[in-house]
Formats: C-alpha cells, structure tokens, sequence
C-alpha cells in the first residue's frame, strides 16, 4: 500500500502545487493588469503562464521523485527527461519575459514619439525586432547546450572538441559564408538606418513596403499585395530607392503630350482647382509648366506635393485623369492630333504637276481621332 500511495502523494502532489502556484501568479498578474491599465506588462508577462507552469512541475518532480520511488530502474532517464523538460521551458520562459519587457518599453516609446518623429519610431520598431530574435537564438543556443552536457557521452567530446575548434571554425565560415554575410548585413541595417519597418522602397523597379526583416531576409509588400523576399545583403552592397528617409512629404510629377495650341494659363487655374478639392494634397506647393516640345506636341508638366507616398500616388493619378476629362469636355483642339495639309508648291507651278518622285501632290484628308477609354 504504501508503494502505491508514495508516488501518488509526490507527483499528484506536484502537479497539485503547480497548479495552484500557476493560479495564484496569474490571477495577481491579472488584477495587477487591471489596476495599471496604462502599461501592458502585466497581461504580456500572463502569455508566459505555461512555461512558468512546465518550469514549476519539472523543478518539483525532479526534487521529489526519489522520494516517489516510482520505476526505480529507470531512474536515470526519467530525472534526465525531467531535466531536459526544466531547461526547455526555462529557456522558452526568459524568452517570453523578455519579449514582454522589450514590448513594454517600445510600446511605452512609440506613444510618446508616434506624433512627433514617426521615422524614429520605425527605426526603433526594427532594432527592437532584430534585437528579440537575436536574444531568442542566444537562449536556444545556451539550453541546447546545456541539454548536450547532461549526456556524459558529450562532456567527453567536449575536449576533441575544443582541439578541433580552429579547423571546424575555418570551415564553418567558409561553408557559409553567404549565411554569415546575411546575418551581418542584418545587423548592420538594424542599427545603421538604412531601412526600417515600414519604409517606402523600390527595388529591382518594384514599388513597395517593408513589412518584415529578420537577420537573413527581408520582405517587401508591393502595391498589388505580392511578396518580394531578398536577402538582407542585398539592401548593403547595392543602391535602392527609400522615400521615407528623412521627412515622409514628397513632391510628385503628371506629364501631358499636348498641341501647341493648349490653354497652358486655364491649365494652372484648373489644377489649382483640382487639388484644393483632392484631400490628398497638403497644400505646401503646385505649378505647371512646359518643359519640351517637338514638332507635333508640347511637354506640359505639373507638380503636386503631399505628405507620403500613398498620397502623392493618390494626387498624380487625380491631377492626370480630371485634367485630361476637363481639356476633352473644354479644350479639344489641344489635345494631340495628326496635322495634314496640301503640299506648298514653288510660285507658277501647276497645281496638277506631279514631285519629281511622280507622286501625286498631297491632299488634306481628316484624320479620325482614337477613341478614348
């Protein structure tokens, strides 16, 4: 009776005190989240509650089960399982205290900052994310190689080991090389503000956001919702387009081909009066001008101005489409055409005489105009 009784007493004891601990911590977490509403420590540090729960049974029953005297044969293995279990979810539960921690404080930062100096904010965002992946990999490091040393088997390689440290570090660093490289570039670009979360980019002439960046890759959100993974490295060894370094605001350009005979001065009062209805425009500066012409067509430009890329995109596409509806409806003669005309014959010519080359002298003709979407 009493060896049936014993283990029931150690390890229904055990999981009985860890519940009850585990209760107890996350109900004091909880009316500590209520009573301080303005910080969310508290109700991140509840997210730990199951590994604190595994950190608590596997201390207990590693304590207490020689006490148990449960499957004494296989004693051995059973406190190394146990043993195993503790580091791993000690391990999983400084990782969840920390991301709690870090959360804290950059959330605490962004509140204070977001208005103010937005750019800082996603600068901060990306060394903060880098910087939790970092400590994630070192503490997967440590209690991997804690596991390791509870096997006797590896404490006496650990020496051949070590001997062999220069050789297997040459050839580490050789094998991967590209993996290294990534991992520094991703440092680099974390604390060297060349491109944070949230960043407006144009890569390989594909616009888009950076949604994600780790220490090996990066992903860029295009407009149309697609996906571009690159390395890291990429973003240091060559040249690409950030509009949201230094101030978000941006100046934007809508070209027009038109005819010579375009209302250019009715041109500057309607997109005058396009943007004072567009809400994307901030108002800071506009202007028109012809900046080209050729024989057929003169180069009109306009420049429009707003706070951040969407919303220079959202302007250009409004200036270009309602100018082009309001010279159809008002100005149709500035719209480009294809001019023909009789050819200008030398004084007493006849007017039936044939060019030298025997054609016919040309004719004006009307020339259908596109039709347009």
């Amino acid at each position: 009776m009493e060896n049936i009784l014993r283990p029931l007493i150690v390890v229904g004891g055990s999981v009985l005190l860890t519940l009850l601990i585990g209760w107890a911590t996350d109900r004091l977490l909880r009316k500590a989240d209520e009573r301080h509403p303005e910080t969310q420590l508290w109700g991140l540090l509840r997210r730990g509650r199951i590994p604190y729960q595994l950190v608590l049974c596997a201390a207990l029953l590693r304590a207490s089960y020689d006490s148990a005297q449960l499957l004494q044969d296989h004693r051995v293995g059973i406190g190394r399982a146990l043993t195993l279990v503790l580091i791993g979810s000690a391990a999983w539960l400084v990782i969840r205290i920390a991301a709690a921690v870090v959360e804290t404080s950059y959330t605490r930062y962004a509140n204070s900052r977001a208005q103010r100096d937005p750019a800082r904010v996603r600068r901060v965002r990306t060394q903060v994310t880098l910087i939790m992946r970092v400590v994630a990999a070192i503490v997967g490091v440590v209690a991997i190689a804690a596991m390791l040393l509870t096997f006797p088997a590896f404490r006496a390689a650990g020496a051949s080991l070590l001997a062999s440290a220069g050789i297997l570090g040459i050839v580490a660093g050789v094998a991967a090389q590209s993996t290294l490289s990534n991992l520094f570039a991703g440092l680099q670009i974390a604390f060297g503000d060349m491109v944070r979360l949230g960043d407006t980019v144009v890569v390989d002439g594909e616009w888009g956001t950076v949604e994600e960046i780790t220490l090996t890759y990066l992903t860029v959100r295009t407009w149309d919702e697609r996906r571009i993974t690159m390395p890291v490295s990429y973003f240091t060894s060559k040249p690409f387009e950030n509009w949201s370094r230094g101030t978000p605001q941006m100046t934007g350009i809508v070209y027009w081909h038109l005819d010579h005979t375009a209302p250019v001065d009715a041109m500057r009062e309607k997109l005058r009066d396009i943007l004072r209805e567009c809400p994307a425009w901030d108002g800071r500066h506009y202007g028109l001008d012809v900046t080209d012409t050729t024989p057929n067509t003169m180069e009109v430009r306009a420049l429009v101005t707003a706070k951040d890329a969407d919303d220079v995109w959202t302007v250009r596409v409004t200036v270009r489409e309602q100018m082009i509806g309001w010279l159809v409806r008002h100005h149709p003669y500035a719209l480009p055409r294809v001019n023909t005309a009789d050819a200008i014959l030398p004084p007493g010519s006849n007017g039936n005489r044939r060019s030298p080359d025997g054609a016919a002298p040309r004719r004006a003709v009307d020339t259908p105009r596109p039709e347009r979407g």
